[in-house]
Parts: structure tokens; sequence; C-alpha cells
């Protein structure tokens, strides 16, 4: 036991120096509390003097709140050892570690009226490896390392008193307490708040308190993109900084443009728990020149590089030096009274060191992962699940955790697997995938193969075993998504992150009907697990189908039905036009600009591609069409109309408009204003496309009803349709439908078919029909751009004779050419991962073979 005199001991004069010397500036910032500096001094001086003048243990497990702060800084200003951590540990550390005092949420829960640990005099804050994974190891600090850490992080971000940063980050985690720290030290200020970067009232506040500086990890500038952040962006946002992980480069690349397009620095940093919190800063001037790098050492660090045999000599793992090397490891209380061990910190990274002084890391020398921004001990996670009755091994999926079982995958698997994750690590079960391995693949030494593991992982599923009548809905549902993907598929996943598109929508939503009865609005959103959730058993009366698939339906009956003399019912293309822009909305994907721009590419080149190759070999056997035609070029090239060149002007249409939203996903600009004005900037554009169908300009081609001017204002009023969430938008969208359609074809008829169509679009969520009806719907829907291509060589030798066989003959050819075209491109994607597999493995490895992998 070591006990301290009162003088020892003084309140408010620790690491961070005298807190009052700042005065009455303001310090800490709620919604509701504003505290200067010389308030939170008296605050923190108070909880101390609770704990008693005799140096203690103090385990904290607090938030980012005023009563949690003061509590952490009053126990490490007055000199004793606070160990922080995530409150899901709490139980665990006292029962490893017997602290003297447990504090939770700044309240304390239990003090024994003596200490009773030796605690080294240099011993100021004790905090968990990485703040992620609950391990007993923790990583000791001196007050010289959280003294030194603080202040080079104020030097080279040029911390200014004037400065407010927001938390972002829990304060267990050492990047979060870094930002506490540099900003007291120097007199700035911190604004408190709980919300998560995807509330509205994070970024109130934010606006609120004109906050500086802003810190996350890569997932949380994932969680950006999907609220807007550039917009959002407060304008007297000074720095933002990234840490706890690597960011891509071309991801860096661009937020250092959005930084500097904005008028604020964007920082990269690299660092671990062992150093306090950072090594090494990025300065944001060569951001966008290297991006691959993680910068210079901080002030007062260095870098060396330490030879590995077998290695290029020009890597080498990275050895940091500086005063903010941890004074070692403590695995029991009994460690806690030992002092300095280590003079530098070996990283564990691969790297090398540039001529310009930059440092860049190649790869990882020691089996640790970083996931959501979590430090994994990818050894320690294999003993973990083997202590939960799993057998597993663990591989670093960058993104995810990889953890390989033997043996069939059964829910009570993935449910142990997954609660080992949440309470272990922290990671959410997006951030795990499971993989079933007949056996372990191993290399020549018989070593585990995990690079093997990690291919495994990614490859696409075969199909599952299991009998489709003994499965769960839950795993039927994640066979049909994988089928009609071809990717692999987890509990957690939506349609929509897995790729799905309109294309591939009408088949999944008539598989997943199959599983789980009617479906829920806006099914293509919901995870798996919870479209699972919802399965019926009840007797079905007819079938459910969503509007937009029953007018697809229609439309592609429409333009058959009519080219085949069947019957005569115009405007089947245009409404088609209008339901493609609906579904463009609904199946936008978020997430990174690139991921947003190569989604877009991807649909555009699944219309394209099949389009050109059927119309080019129609060309090279009939010599039909231009060559202008087969590369969907005409409506841009030919100045009047001309059969059968304009056959497939939709597709031309239809692909340049993708293309052309691709380009402009590329334009800072034009993100902001989707995400600040999301039903109002497609309903704008209709509108303003309505200069061509009203002929106050026309541009080159005239008032051709099939030119992408002149039906551009058809496909947006698709978009604002999809948009209109609330009755008065609605209205809205039904007002300009109305009031655009008569007269745009000269056809009565013809406008009453399309408006009819896009006004059910606006307020028929979906029709019930009769079960053999569904059906034929569902088929015609799904096949409808397949009908489409072919049906014009199809339907010309029958419509004289016989148009009602024209018509089915053509449907049959065009569902027949979509059944092939998805097969084929499942089979091109089954053979692109299994060549990209064999391409990562290195090393023999034993064949393995995969069952389901699964990414719940």
């Amino acid at each position: 036991m070591s006990a301290s005199s009162p003088a020892a001991l003084s309140p408010a004069r620790g690491p961070l120096g005298d807190l009052a010397r700042f005065g009455d500036a303001p310090a800490l910032v709620t919604a509701t509390t504003r505290l200067s500096h010389r308030e939170l001094a008296d605050a923190t001086a108070a909880f101390a003097a609770r704990l008693g003048y005799e140096r203690r243990l103090v385990l904290l497990a607090g938030r980012n709140d005023v009563s949690s702060l003061v509590a952490y800084l009053g126990t490490l200003g007055a000199g004793h050892v606070p160990l922080l951590c995530d409150a899901r540990h709490l139980d665990r550390l006292i029962e490893l570690y017997r602290p003297d005092t447990v504090v939770r949420d700044g309240v304390i829960e239990s003090h024994r009226p003596s200490a009773q640990h030796q605690l080294h005099p240099d011993l100021a804050l004790l905090l968990s490896t990485s703040g992620s994974t609950g391990s007993p190891k923790l990583v000791r600090l001196s007050r010289r390392n959280l003294i030194s850490n603080a202040a080079a992080i104020a030097d080279y971000l040029q911390l200014r008193p004037t400065d407010r940063a927001v938390t972002t980050l829990p304060p267990h985690y050492c990047y979060g307490l870094s930002v506490i720290h540099s900003h007291l030290a120097i007199g700035a200020s911190l604004v408190l708040t709980e919300h998560s970067v995807v509330d509205d009232a994070f970024w109130t506040l934010a606006e609120q308190q004109q906050i500086t500086s802003f810190a996350g990890v890569p997932y949380t500038f994932d969680l950006l993109d999907r609220v807007g952040f550039p917009e959002r962006a407060p304008t007297s946002l000074r720095h933002v900084t990234q840490a706890g992980g690597r960011l891509r480069p071309e991801r860096v690349a661009e937020l250092a443009g959005l930084a500097t397009a904005r008028g604020f620095d964007f920082v990269v940093m690299y660092g671990a728990t062992e150093a306090t919190a950072r090594m090494a800063w990025l300065p944001p001037e060569q951001a966008a020149n290297a991006p691959d790098a993680i910068g210079l050492p901080i002030p007062g660090g260095s870098f060396r590089l330490e030879p590995i045999p077998g290695e290029n000599a020009e890597l080498g793992e990275l050895v940091y030096s500086g005063p903010n090397v941890m004074l070692g490891y403590a695995e029991s209380p009994a460690d806690l009274a030992r002092g300095a061990e280590l003079n530098e910190l070996r990283t564990g990274d691969v790297a090398r060191i540039g001529a310009d002084g930059l440092v860049r890391i190649v790869g990882r020398r020691s089996r640790f992962a970083k996931i959501y921004g979590l430090r994994i001990d990818l050894d320690e996670a294999e003993r973990a699940l083997e202590a939960a009755g799993l057998p597993a091994r663990c591989a670093d999926g960058g993104e995810t955790l990889i953890v390989a079982l033997t043996g069939p995958l059964t829910s009570e698997h993935r449910r142990t697997v997954l609660a080992t994750a949440l309470q272990q690590w922290g990671l959410p079960a997006g951030a795990v995938r499971l993989v079933e391995v007949d056996a372990f693949p191993r290399l020549a030494n018989d070593k585990v193969d995990y690079r093997a593991l990690v291919s495994l992982a990614q490859a696409p599923p075969p199909t599952a075993s299991t009998p489709e009548t003994t499965a769960t809905p839950q795993v039927r549902i994640e066979r049909a998504f994988a089928e009609i993907l071809g990717r692999p598929v987890g509990a957690r996943d939506t349609f929509l992150e897995l790729g799905g598109d309109s294309l591939s929508y009408v088949e999944a939503s008539v598989r997943l009907e199959q599983i789980i009865g009617e479906l829920p609005p806006k099914w293509h959103t919901l995870e798996i697990q919870t479209l699972a959730a919802a399965a019926s058993t009840r007797p079905r009366r007819g079938r459910v189908l969503e509007t937009s698939v029953v007018l697809r339906a229609v439309a592609i009956f429409a333009i058959v039905s009519s080219h085949a003399n069947l019957l005569t019912l115009l405007g089947g293309a245009h409404l088609l036009l209008g339901i493609s822009g609906y579904n463009y909305i609904r199946f936008q994907p978020h997430g990174e600009t690139r991921e947003r721009v190569r989604a877009h590419l991807s649909s555009a080149a699944r219309i394209a591609v099949p389009a050109m190759l059927w119309i080019g070999a129609v060309t090279l056997a009939t010599g039909t069409y231009p060559w202008r035609s087969v590369f969907l070029v005409n409506g841009l090239i030919s100045r009047g109309w001309s059969e059968p060149a304009w056959h497939f002007w939709f597709i031309e249409v239809l692909v340049l408009q993708l293309l052309v939203l691709a380009a402009l996903t590329c334009l800072p600009a034009w993100r902001r204003a989707e995400a600040r004005w999301p039903f109002w900037l497609p309903f704008a554009i209709a509108c303003g496309a309505l200069v061509t169908r009203y002929e106050l300009w026309e541009p080159r081609g005239g008032d051709d009803i099939h030119r992408t001017h002149m039906v551009l204002w058809i496909f947006a009023l698709g978009c604002a349709i999809a948009r209109a969430e609330h009755r008065w938008q609605r209205i809205a969208v039904s007002v300009l439908t109305v009031a655009a359609l008569p007269g745009f074809f000269e056809n009565t008829a013809r406008e009453l078919f399309v408006a009819l169509g896009l006004l059910l679009l606006i307020w028929v969520h979906s029709i019930r029909l009769p079960n053999v009806v569904a059906v034929a719907v569902t088929t015609l829907a799904s096949a409808s751009m397949y009908i489409y291509l072919t049906h014009w060589q199809v339907y010309p030798w029958l419509e004289d004779r016989v148009p009602a066989l024209a018509v089915l003959t053509s449907f049959a050819v065009g569902i027949t050419a979509a059944a092939v075209a998805r097969r084929l491109g499942l089979r091109l994607r089954a053979l692109s991962a299994s060549a990209l597999s064999r391409g990562r493995q290195r090393g023999p490895a034993a064949p393995v073979e995969s069952r389901v992998p699964s990414q719940p």
C-alpha cells in the first residue's frame, strides 16, 4: 500500500496544469450547461476532496458529459490513478484489478476506506489497449506521457484558446481522450454530447456552439456520408482529424479536397494507446499528394525502421521513440508498482520512409487488426471464441473481422460469435463475417493459412446443401439474395447494401414474398433478420405486388402489344422512363462518393452492355441497324426520326441519364444539393426541364418526344415521386403530372395512359392480384428490359397473321434472354471472384470447401 501526504496530491494541478489559470474562458459546453475553466477547476477539486488524500486506484466508466469528465479530471489532477474503461467491461476489471474506488457516470459507487495498491510514483493513467478489447492488459501511462502528447498535438494542430472541439469519440478511447487533454491544456473548450454524427441534434449543437474541431475514425466518415457532411459542417470548422484505422488513399484525397474547398484542414494521424495517442501526423497541405502516407513523427518523436529478415531492404518494422512512449503494460495489480520499461515502441507495422520523410505503412507484422477504429488481437479473439465453445480462426478482413468455423453453421453459432464480438471488442454485427469450412486451410508448414481464409470470405457462396423445406426464413432469404446477387450474404445485410438494383428487384421481391408473405414497405432497405422476423404463416389470398412492379409489366405489355398490332396502347416507354427515375432514387447507394459513382456506372453497364451486344449481333447478322444505334448514340447524332435506327431510343436515354448522374455525383456541389434538398432538387429539375417540353428552348433535334432533352422532365419527375414522403409533396408531383402531360404527345389517350400510371405510382403503394395474374406480372416485369430489346426481331414475323401469338412469342424470347443473361452474369462474377481469390493467396494450401459464407 502506498500512501501520499496531502501536499503530494494537488487538486486541479495534474498533467493538464492548473485549470483555473484560464479564468472565465469557457471549458465545457453542453446543450444546457456552460462551465468556465475556473468553475471546472472548482468542480474537479470538490470531487478530488471526496476521494481523500491517500493515493488510490480509481476505476471510472463514464460518458461525454460534465459529471463524468469532472470525475476523471478530479481524479487525475489530484494525483490518483484513473483506470478509464467502457461500462461494459466494468465488472470484469473490478474482478481483475480490485480498484480502491469505482465511479460510474461521475457517481462514486464504491470507495474503500484505505487504498490497497502499490502504485508507482510515475504512474498517472491506465487505459485498455486501444480502448477496444476489454483485455486485462492495460497500458501504463505517466504524467510525462500525457503532458508531452497533449503539447505535441496542440503544436502541430496549432490549437488556440478560442478553439472548441465537439466530442465524437468515447473518453475511454485514447483518441477521444487526447482531444480532451490537448484542448483543455491550452485553455480551449469542449462541446460535450452523446449524440451520434447521424443525429440532427448533433449538428444543431455543433452549429449553435460554432465548433472548430472534429475528430473521427474511418467508420465516422462512413456515417458522415449518409448525412451530407459537406452541407452540415459548420462554417466555423478549422480542422477535421482522422485516426483509429487506415482510410483508403482515394478517400483521404477526397476529404482533403473537400477540406480545401470548404476552408478547413483535414489532418490524418497515426498512433496507439501505447504512445499515449499520437505518433505521426500528415500535414494537411500534403494530404492530396500523399494520401497513402501516415506522415511525419509528431513534435518530440522520431521513427526508425527495424530490418525484417527476408523482407525488402527498404521496408522494416516501424519503431517509434518519444516522451509519449508508455511505461509498459500491466496484466495484474502487481504490475502497477513497476516503473518505465520501454524507451521505444515497436508498432508491428511494416513501413517505408520516403525521401520526402513521409512514412507509409505497407502491412502488419503481428496478428492485430484495426476494425471500426478498434484494435483487435486476433489470437486473443480466437481464445475468447474457444472459451465460448467455438474453436475458430480469426483473420483481418480490412473492414471486417473474419471468423472461420468448421462444420455446419447454426443460428446458435452466429449468436455466440456476435455476442462475443459485441461484449469483448465492441464490434457491431456488421463488422463480423462468418465463414464455414470443412477444415482450416493450411500452409506447407501446417500453420493456418489466414490469407486463404480472407479469400474464402470474399468469394461468392456455392449453393447451400440444407433442404429448402427445413431451412429457417432467414436462411432461405440469405440463399435467395445470394443466388440473385451472386455475393456473400448475412443477417445484417439489406438488399440495397448488397448491390441490389431495379433490374434484380423484381425477382428478389417475388422470392421474398414466397418466403415471408406480404412484403413490408421499403423492404429493400431492411436487414435480412428483420425481414425474416416478419415472416407470416397465415394463409394468403392472392399476392400483393408493389405498384412499380405492376406498372413495369403493364408498360412492357403496352409496348409489345402496340407494336404487334394486338391493340393500341401507346405511352409504355415513357411510363417506363418515369418508373426508371423512381427506381433510381430508391436504389441509390449510400456511402463514399467512389462507391456511389461505381454503382451508377454499374447500373448503366448492366443496361448498355447487353443492349450493345444484342444490337451488334443483330446488325452483324442482318445489317438492320446503323452502328450509331449499336453504340447507343443515335439520339445524339441523328437529326431526324427514322426507323429502325430509333428502336432503342429508350435504352439510349436511360443510359445517358445514368452516366450524367454518375458524373454529377462526382461534384461536391451536387452532393450537397442532394443532401440538403432531397425532394426539391429533382422536382426543380423536372420543372426546369419543361422549357424544352413547352418549346421555350429548342436544342439540336427539336421537339422530338424521343430525345433526351424532351423526356428529361419525366425521369426527373419519377425521381421526385420517389422522394415525395409527405402528402403535400405527393400533391405537388401530382399537380406537375396533370399539368405537364396534356398536349405533350398530341394524343389524349397516350397522355391519359402515362398520367394514370404516374398517379398510381404516387398514391398507391401496392396492388393485390390473384396468384396466377401475379406470377405473369412479376415474370414480365423482371424481364422487361430484355423483352424490350428482343421483341423488335420477333413480333414482325407474326404481327400480320396472329398478333396475339406475336406478343406471346416476344414475351417468351425476352424472358428466356433475361434468364440466360442472369446466369451468365452470376457465372462471370463467380469466375472473377475466384480469380481474385487465387491471386491473393500465397503459398500452398490444402483444398477447402466453403459452404455458405455469411456476413451477419
